[in-house]
């Protein structure tokens, strides 16, 4: 046996990691000669990947962990994998991420097996194993990356490419694979995986679980959670669920697990009449993790949530109970589009992302019908995607991807938020019933296979006459969006001479959004729609030639229309003066949209949109324009307008807010704008009325406050450094009764102190990323070191978050990254700030491309901040 476990090997005989890979398997592996020499860099990459892809097939896992109940012992681990080797020409690479010393044996049969540990890989020398049926079985300790171990319970969070973090495994998602799970945990815990559970045997202080294997699935979807879990039980139609959870408030139980189950059900039932297909999953069980990375995860048969997600507040608002049943949706959407088919590369992860948005827009329909879901939609997805796509840093839909630990940086907002969008433009180009049928199409070709992007376009582009791979160039293939121009021209009478719409690339690239528009104009009695098909750079309204002149012109109506909308100055003038007279909700929420995106390219001042706010909420009755609007508001006061502009505001929009809020109908309205308030307050009665909130002295009528509402309150009453601030927060600490809940606020208290010494010690605990691990409490506490309060003395940690970056990227799960960007950066809006970024930008010319792009993301509200404010500043004033 050849092993190169040992770092003093290396040393000794001069070599590192990369010139044994370059070098030092040449004498090891007979097939590489100095003109062949074999390389295997750090992660997948996609020629590893389709080299394997051509390898191997009918892969079997079954895995055997023993889990210590002490989070600081190791897990020791028994596998073997099963495989059918095709060809044996090139050495065999299996994945392990863990520490080197970390692997103990490696068998096939009664052999030994030479290998060499690289960069963290597993390498086999090729004509070690025969062609056909393969065996290799492993002893090791798993790898604690990915393993999210806490004090009575751990779970597993495999996605992207972490699955090699704890086991060795072939790594990618287009070598599905069947999984046999064995798990061995202290006698008191409870264990979940994605097959069903065969046998439980306790034998003294320890319980073996055994799993059933599992359906074909890629590496990411495994998964498994243990620990101290109470479990709740529903049937609904001959389905057995089963929710794990760790929740101790019995109240917020009761008043949340039949809708939790009743909304599974509905997805289920739904994609199984739209899909055509049964749930291919057999058992449907789901987790509840208290602070888990994401809303949810769509491992088959054991989705894992975040619980706060699931387990609303009695206070929950609107948006919440929306947001709930979507993420339900989306989840249970998964099992079809990501699960049954994945994309073969990470590079079109974004298919089972859009596809999860896309059914779960229509599946919530039925369950909220009162809600007018096209507004949802509009609000839900177009400020998201338009965040991102204004910015530099904007990315296309789809991008290259050349290895797999370069997945995590795919993740944002135009996969989750402008892709939706897209295939809604899809569906309408090709057809409702047509493309349903292509999806289902799509579905049974590849079941319990991969796909690609193409794959389904060559099956859609068969029923259509469109050309819908020149349509995905555009839209797929492309950052960025169009500037889309009105152009009125009135002739003597007073009628319309023209009605003229003009798309332009900003980037100049002469791009064509091909897109289906309806244009709206309002007249004081009536609004006339105009369909058009925006199919090149000008487009006349020919139906609108000789109509009266409008009082203004929408080229988005319907909210149809992506891009920036430039209004012309009548249509713009008119909004800011006499939006809140306009009747129609969706009407008023694209008006509002638009105008907040003119502000932004400095056509309409933060101080005239934060007026007409003024005078839009006391007659907006539709919730979700509520939560836009107070949204955009609490931004522009923080973000955009000057110190002085915002003290003489505050006690117009603490009084208007919390009149609003008393006056509200349904406890989630008056919710929305108490939380408004909440973040607004800032003279001295309107902190004091939070601090009596706070203290029980004052209630609200029709409110119930929740633990975490508490937990809160008193964290904006200690950034604003009110008296007795850190007793508030000792008092609140001993109020928490949850221990989940507890520790969470235990671990964000350093960083509201008014100590900037205890502030400074915390933000270089972060350093660590032992500190890190959880990234819902770190990013809690990141916002409030950086609350615009604290702008002034949090500067200083812009350079060292940003200097940070790369090893969060590394070590962090999808999203941890931009969140730990907009975190950092949201709460200032200086000169120098947006400097410190430049700055660090202008060092690091070979900064990885897509981290740059997301520095650029989360900066782009700062660097608009700067312009707004000088050129707004002495108008305000």
């Amino acid at each position: 046996m050849m092993t190169l476990n040992s770092p003093n090997t290396w040393r000794r005989k001069g070599l590192t990691r990369l010139s044994l890979a370059l070098v030092g398997l040449v004498t090891m592996f007979p097939g590489c000669t100095s003109s062949h020499r074999l390389e295997i860099p750090s992660g997948v990459s996609w020629e590893l990947a389709q080299q394997r892809a051509r390898m191997l097939s009918q892969i079997r896992y079954d895995l055997t962990l023993t889990i210590p109940e002490a989070v600081n012992q190791p897990i020791r681990g028994t596998l073997t994998i099963r495989f059918k080797l095709g060809d044996g020409s090139h050495p065999l690479v299996l994945d392990f991420k863990a520490p080197p010393e970390n692997l103990r044996t490696l068998r096939t049969g009664e052999r030994n097996l030479d290998h060499a540990l690289i960069n963290g890989h597993i390498v086999i020398p090729q004509g070690t194993l025969p062609s056909g049926e393969n065996a290799i079985t492993t002893t090791f300790y798993a790898g604690e990356a990915a393993l999210n171990r806490n004090p009575n319970y751990l779970y597993t969070l495999f996605v992207p490419d972490r699955a090699s973090t704890a086991f060795p495994c072939f790594d990618q998602p287009n070598l599905k694979a069947r999984f046999r799970l064995t798990l061995d945990v202290p006698a008191n815990w409870r264990a979940v995986s994605n097959g069903e559970l065969v046998s439980r045997r306790i034998r003294g202080s320890r319980v073996t679980y055994q799993f059933a294997e599992t359906p074909p699935m890629s590496t990411y979807l495994f998964a498994f959670a243990a620990g101290l879990f109470d479990v709740e039980t529903a049937e609904r139609h001959g389905r057995l669920m089963h929710m794990y959870h760790r929740e101790t408030d019995a109240d917020k139980l009761r008043r949340n697990v039949k809708t939790i189950f009743d909304l599974h059900e509905r997805a289920l039932d739904w994609l199984e009449e739209y899909t055509g297909i049964e749930y291919p999953f057999g058992k449907f069980d789901f987790v509840l993790i208290p602070s888990f990375q994401f809303g949810g995860m769509e491992h088959p048969g054991a989705i894992f949530y975040r619980a706060d997600r699931l387990l609303l507040d009695a206070s929950a608002t609107q948006t919440e109970k929306l947001g709930r049943a979507r993420l339900i949706a989306h989840e249970t959407s998964h099992m079809w589009f990501g699960d049954l088919v994945t994309m073969a590369w990470f590079n079109d992860v974004w298919m089972k992302e859009v596809f999860a948005n896309f059914m779960a827009a229509k599946i919530v329909h039925p369950a909220f019908p009162d809600i007018n879901h096209d507004l949802r939609f509009f609000l839900t997805h177009y400020p998201a995607a338009y965040s991102v796509d204004r910015t530099k840093g904007a990315n296309p839909i789809r991008q290259p991807l050349e290895n797999l630990n370069e997945a995590k940086s795919l993740y944002g907002a135009i996969i989750y938020n402008k892709a939706p969008i897209v295939m809604r433009q899809l569906e309408r180009l090709v057809g409702e019933a047509a493309f349903r049928d292509g999806l289902r199409e799509y579905l049974n070709t590849f079941r319990f296979s991969n796909a690609t992007w193409l794959d389904l376009i060559d099956i859609l582009d068969r029923k259509t006459v469109e050309d819908l791979r020149s349509w995905s160039r555009v839209w797929v293939e492309e950052p960025g969006r169009p500037t889309i121009t009105t152009e009125l021209r009135l002739n003597d009478k007073g009628t319309i001479a023209s009605l003229t719409l003009r798309q332009t690339d900003p980037r100049g690239r002469g791009l064509i959004w091909n897109q289906r528009l309806s244009v709206l104009l309002a007249y004081p009695q009536r609004t006339r729609y105009f369909s058009s098909q925006l199919d090149r750079e000008t487009v006349s309204i020919a139906e609108a030639v000789g109509l009266p002149a409008p009082e203004f012109v929408l080229p988005n109506g319907r909210g149809l229309g992506y891009g920036l909308i430039e209004l012309d100055p009548a249509s713009r003038q008119f909004l800011l003066a006499h939006l809140p007279e306009e009747r129609d909700a969706m009407t008023r929420a694209i008006a509002w949209v638009t105008l907040w995106e003119e502000m932004l390219e400095a056509e309409v001042t933060p101080r005239a949109m934060i007026e007409l706010a003024l005078r839009l909420l006391p007659g907006e009755s539709t919730e979700l324009n509520v939560q836009r609007i107070l949204t955009d508001v609490v931004t522009a006061y923080w973000r955009f307008i000057p110190t002085t502009v915002r003290n003489k505001l505050a006690p117009r929009l603490e009084d208007l807010f919390w009149r609003l809020m008393e006056r509200a109908s349904t406890t989630s309205l008056k919710s929305t704008y108490f939380r408004a308030y909440r973040s607004i307050a800032l003279t001295d009665g309107g902190v004091h009325k939070l601090e009596r909130v706070w203290r029980k002295t004052l209630t609200i009528p029709g409110l119930p406050l929740s633990e975490r509402d508490f937990m809160t309150i008193a964290l904006e009453l200690a950034v604003r450094e009110v008296p007795q601030w850190s007793e508030i927060l000792d008092a609140q600490l001993e109020r928490v009764k949850n221990p989940e809940r507890k520790a969470r606020f235990a671990f964000v208290m350093p960083a509201v102190s008014a100590d900037t010494a205890t502030r400074d010690a915390f933000f270089e605990s972060l350093k660590s990323a032992e500190n890190r691990r959880h990234e819902p409490w770190v990013l809690e506490a990141v916002r409030y070191l950086h609350h615009p309060l604290r702008a002034h003395q949090s500067i200083t940690y812009i350079r060292p978050s940003l200097d940070l970056l790369e090893e969060i990227q590394r070590t962090g799960d999808i999203f941890f990254p931009k969140r730990w960007l907009d975190a950092t950066l949201n709460g200032h809006s200086s000169q120098r700030a947006a400097d410190i970024v430049h700055q660090f930008l202008n060092e690091h010319p070979e900064y990885p491309p897509r981290l740059k792009a997301k520095i650029l993301q989360s900066a782009d509200g700062l660097f608009r901040a700067t312009i707004l404010r000088k050129r707004n500043e002495a108008t305000d004033e």
